[in-house]
């Protein structure tokens, strides 16, 4: 944690020993508190680090999103280049094989 939160000891143990709790059960309830609060509750300063590392994180996932569809259409594109050329010459495989076959119907005949 960043910053630390403000926590009156002395006076949370005056309430507590007012309420029927010894000094030492005072005592120990305070330390107890005031570990819980130092180790685990968010301070502002926290919330703010957290939230500009949040945006940081928004940011980087948004550009590597973005240098990804690029990739892909370019990927695409050279995908239905490839696919083109090869349906194109699978065609022209076709027609001159059916000019072939036309051919030796026509000596046949």
């Amino acid at each position: 944690m960043q910053g630390a939160i403000a926590f009156d000891t002395y006076t949370y143990a005056k309430e507590l020993m007012s309420a029927g709790f010894t000094e030492k059960q005072a005592d120990i309830q305070v330390k107890m508190l005031a570990k819980i609060i130092d180790e685990r509750l968010a301070t502002k300063q926290d919330i703010l680090a957290l939230k500009r590392d949040m945006k940081e994180m928004e940011t980087t996932l948004k550009r590597d999103m973005k240098e990804m569809e690029v990739s892909l259409k370019r990927d695409m594109k050279e995908m239905e280049l490839r696919l083109k050329h090869d349906l194109t010459f699978r065609l022209g495989l076709m027609v001159a094989a059916a000019i072939t076959i036309v051919a030796a119907l026509v000596k046949l005949l």
